[in-house]
Formats: structure tokens, C-alpha cells, sequence
């Protein structure tokens, strides 16, 4: 039992470590500059901020690659943050686009992402229930199959580790 219970532990471990090295850290906007609303149709208009530049410190924009323009960046009625608007030209296509930010003081560069698309977030439409495709789910939740899966799978469970500890004592199967 010894000999499976390393490379299990060792598995565990190693799916616990890339799923933390693979979450965004807290606060990783911070020193980014945020783009609010993300996403955005043409004609839209958009907020951006940053604490990048220090307390209260102003900084140039650029939304050129969107076709804005520039922009200036000042500080919030709270002082922290540097805070600056523009409006996504009509003519705008969908994509992706970077939004850069100078600070004004240090030269620091930051930059984050525009998407630009055709329909309003606000305008689409969720689809609701399930998807009548055939036998699987279509038939709803039934308590009494619920139970036999369930049982099913405990029978399957039980009988595969049973075969597995005999394998390791020995016995033969």
C-alpha cells in the first residue's frame, strides 16, 4: 500500500502547485491600467485608471491604436489614482486593442486591453435550460437514476480499489 501511496501524494501535490501557480495574484491591476468597461461597441465611451503613477500623479494616454487619440490622465477626487475617458470612434472594428498610459512624473509605460465588438454585452441574449438534444439529460433529473449512477459508480470504486490492494499483497487476480 506504501508504493501507491507516494505517487499518489506526489500527484496531489503537484496538481495543488499548478493550480497556484496558475491563479492570477490579488491586486495584479494595480500596477496595470484598467480599462473599464472591458469590452465595448463603437461610439462606446470608456473609463481608464491607474495607481501606477504614484499618489495623484497625472499621466498621458494614448487610444490611438483604437482611433481615439490621446488622452489625460488626472487625478481622482481621492488623489490615488489617475483617472482619464474617451470615446471609441464609430468606425471602430472589433479586436483587441492596447491602451497605453506615460506617467507624467517617472516615465513609467503601463498599458491594458480594449476589446472592441459589434453587439452591447447589455444586448445579449443568455439562452436558459437545457438543451433538448436526445436521451442525455433531456428527460430531466430523475431521483431514482440519480441513485443508481451514484450506486454504480461506489460499486465500480469499491471493486477497483478491492482488486488494487489485492494486486499489491500479492494474491494474484
Amino acid at each position: 500500500m506504501r508504493r501507491t501511496a507516494r505517487p499518489l501524494t506526489a500527484t496531489a501535490f503537484a496538481v495543488a502547485a499548478a493550480a497556484l501557480a496558475a491563479a492570477p495574484a490579488h491586486g495584479a491591476s494595480a500596477d496595470g491600467l484598467e480599462v473599464s468597461p472591458a469590452s465595448v461597441v463603437p461610439g462606446g465611451q470608456v473609463t481608464v485608471r491607474t495607481a501606477a503613477c504614484g499618489d495623484g500623479g497625472p499621466a498621458t494616454g494614448d487610444a490611438r491604436a483604437v482611433g481615439a487619440g490621446s488622452l489625460v490622465l488626472a487625478p481622482d477626487a481621492h488623489g490615488r489614482d489617475a483617472t482619464g475617458r474617451f470615446r471609441v470612434p464609430p468606425s471602430a472594428q472589433p479586436g483587441t486593442y492596447e491602451i497605453t498610459a506615460t506617467c507624467s512624473r517617472s516615465g513609467r509605460r503601463i498599458t491594458g486591453d480594449l476589446v472592441v465588438t459589434l453587439t452591447s454585452v447589455r444586448g445579449q441574449v443568455h439562452p436558459r435550460g437545457s438543451v433538448k438534444t436526445g436521451v442525455g439529460g433531456a428527460l430531466g433529473p430523475d431521483p431514482v437514476q440519480t441513485a443508481a449512477g451514484v450506486a454504480a459508480l461506489a460499486v465500480a470504486a469499491a471493486g477497483g480499489t478491492w482488486l488494487l490492494h489485492r494486486r499489491a499483497r500479492g494474491d494474484g487476480i
